[in-house]
């Protein structure tokens, strides 16, 4: 029996934020990252649409970008004293992925973190509050998703948190939000919504349900993407639904093996973090070449690149166009094709902020909790220890490998 799960009401188009003020409620709190919410005005409309819905209003801000387990007990805390009945996340993935984590906390308080690490392990939510999530960026989708990433620094390891239980009850998908990125984030938040598309229709867990949303995500954001990233309000409005359908396939068909090399590598090195969308974009064209061993993986990646109109007659032509146009489109967006050449920022440079040496000390280790991550169970091939280290060593150096 398969699971299909998605928000129970989902608000899209410009001003779809002024639904808030049709939330029904006594408390809400608002969970949000860095400024760009409250420079660009946003925040201060939530809070106006909350209070004009009746509701008394909190906020908990400055979620950083990769959100750590200090954050989320803070939050929690925050919660557990202010009694909300909505948590309403509003930003990028971060924020929402924590105040996702602090409400199992709010309404759990004996839970530890240890007991939600082990997929779909989390206890029955909506005992104390429901959750309305609002992205501000085009890539993580987790406004519709099952799914938050929270980080132990201490042990320089990011945590994929899975339970349907946090999917949002609310999601509101306004482009508007949307605007105020910069070049940069459009890039790398888009090869992230890449990324959730393809992996989502290769996995073993796909459906009916699930494939028709992957694919026309994959060509939306073909199409839209370097559009996007030009400054194309358009193409960033249609980018956001884009980034939106490639979560919904992904809640329910789940991710492989590149999220799970993303989620391992990301706070490993000390020369600084690899932002998740540049990890995905550098990492998918290798994982393809790798998966296409499989021979069902295979001939849906050549579906993938007939869908979007990539040359080839062949299965092995038609991935070899899909993995090459992944290339150029990181290319064109500015993104490494390789950690070797991965700058501050996640920008191509001559230099990476991430040693080699170091790299390779810590490569078994990675490789090793890479195998081990939620992500992989539903990859077409599961990696030998010895086939992840040969396909990380594979990014790091942007080499071509024969698996």
């Amino acid at each position: 029996m398969g699971r299909f799960t998605l928000p129970r009401d989902l608000y899209h188009g410009k001003g779809s934020l002024a639904e808030l003020k049709n939330l029904k409620g006594k408390k809400a709190i608002i969970v949000v990252g860095g400024g760009s919410m409250k420079r660009g005005g946003f925040l201060g409309q939530a809070e106006e649409y909350l209070k004009e819905a009746g509701m008394e209003v909190k906020l908990f801000e400055g979620v950083e970008a990769d959100p750590s387990v200090e954050t989320v007990m803070r939050g929690a805390k925050m919660m557990q004293e202010f009694e909300p009945d909505w948590i309403v996340a509003m930003g990028g993935g971060s924020p929402i992925d924590a105040a996702k984590t602090m409400w199992a906390f709010y309404e759990y308080p004996d839970v530890t973190f240890e007991d939600l690490i082990t997929p779909f392990s989390f206890p029955e939510l909506r005992q104390k509050a429901h959750f309305c999530a609002i992205p501000s960026t085009s890539g993580t989708a987790t406004e519709v998703t099952a799914f938050a990433v929270i980080t132990d620094y201490q042990k320089g390891v990011k945590y994929p948190l899975a339970d349907f239980n946090i999917t949002p009850d609310v999601a509101i998908v306004d482009p508007a939000l949307a605007e105020t990125m910069p070049p940069k984030l459009v890039a790398h938040t888009g090869m992230d919504a890449m990324t959730h598309a393809i992996e989502a229709y290769v996995s073993t867990l796909h459906c009916n349900y699930t494939d028709p949303l992957a694919l026309h995500a994959i060509k939306m954001i073909h199409d839209y993407l370097k559009k996007s990233y030009d400054g194309d309000m358009d193409a960033r409005a249609q980018m956001h639904d884009a980034q939106c359908l490639a979560g919904m396939a992904f809640s329910n068909a789940l991710l492989g093996i590149v999220h799970s090399m993303a989620h391992k590598t990301g706070a490993a090195f000390s020369g600084g973090h690899i932002i998740h969308g540049a990890a995905n974009a550098m990492y998918l064209p290798k994982v393809i070449k790798f998966n296409a061993k499989n021979e069902e993986a295979a001939e849906r990646y050549a579906d993938i690149a007939r869908f979007i109109s990539l040359p080839g007659n062949t299965t092995d032509e038609l991935i070899e166009a899909l993995i090459e146009e992944l290339r150029n489109m990181n290319r064109m967006l500015n993104i490494p094709l390789g950690i070797k050449n991965y700058g501050e920022g996640g920008l191509i440079a001559d230099t990476s902020i991430i040693d080699e040496k170091e790299f390779l000390d810590k490569l078994p280790t990675v490789a090793e909790l890479a195998i081990g991550d939620a992500c992989t169970g539903s990859n077409p091939r599961i990696p030998t220890q010895e086939e992840m280290e040969k396909l990380l060593k594979a990014c790091y150096y942007d080499a071509e490998i024969d698996f």
